[in-house]
């Protein structure tokens, strides 16, 4: 797999866990399922940034998120 494909699945799994786990807390319930999509996130974008020779650079991750998309419509 890609590891620009892996950080941009990381990176929105994440935006997407952050108001599930603030919806958990604030409803009282246990945020299994959003800690479990956190952690995951947080798995993916490690691993791509480590395994990517040279890594990433800020300016680089908007770039990358944008191609994957764009990638994925066309």
């Amino acid at each position: 797999m890609d590891t620009d494909l892996v950080l941009t699945i990381g990176l929105v799994l994440g935006v997407f866990s952050v108001p599930a786990f603030l919806s958990a807390i604030s409803d009282s319930r246990s945020p299994r399922a959003a800690s479990l999509c956190i952690l995951l996130a947080g798995g993916a974008v490690v691993w791509a940034l480590s395994t990517k020779p040279g890594g990433y650079t800020m300016d680089e991750i908007a770039n990358v998120v944008i191609a994957q998309f764009a990638k994925l419509i066309n």
